[in-house]
């Protein structure tokens, strides 16, 4: 089955039939997948800010990375769940869109570096000047996310 088979498959299934149903289901999943990545991002901010020296400085990195990380993972879990179902209620045309594609290319970078090098920073305390480093990379990338997931509507 080919790439473009999959998409057409997924066009029509349950998923995709729930949300171009009734006119709410998508804009309060869309909301959902929101409110997941402001839980997300912001948890990964705060951390970031920290690693960057600003605010929280009487809480370690570490103890306030591992604070953050529950409602880290419960924004990921909202948005796993929530993005594909997005996906699936237009899923060929999403799939062509080049910001589509941006935005889950960095996507897949943020949480690969959330889950390994923001990971390793926050837990064992680098010099500052790695820390800013890791914290402005992390930055970087959670904006691009936000970027290219901005511009699907525009393109």
């Amino acid at each position: 089955m080919s790439v473009h088979h999959f998409m057409e498959w997924l066009n029509g299934s349950a998923a995709a039939n729930a949300m171009n149903g009734p006119e709410w289901a998508f804009p309060v999943v869309e909301s959902l997948h929101f409110a997941g990545f402001a839980l997300l991002i912001g948890t990964i901010v705060i951390v970031d800010l920290r690693l960057l020296g600003f605010g929280m400085r009487r809480q370690s990195v570490s103890d306030l990375a591992s604070d953050l990380a529950p409602w880290t993972l419960a924004g990921l879990a909202v948005m796993l769940v929530t993005g594909p179902l997005m996906f699936s209620a237009d899923a060929v045309v999403y799939y062509v869109n080049p910001s589509f594609r941006f935005k889950m290319v960095c996507l897949a970078i943020a949480i690969l570096y959330n889950f390994t090098v923001h990971r390793w920073a926050s837990r064992s305390g680098p010099s500052p000047a790695v820390g800013k480093l890791v914290a402005f990379f992390s930055l970087a990338l959670w904006t691009a996310v936000v970027a290219g997931g901005r511009m699907i509507a525009f393109v």
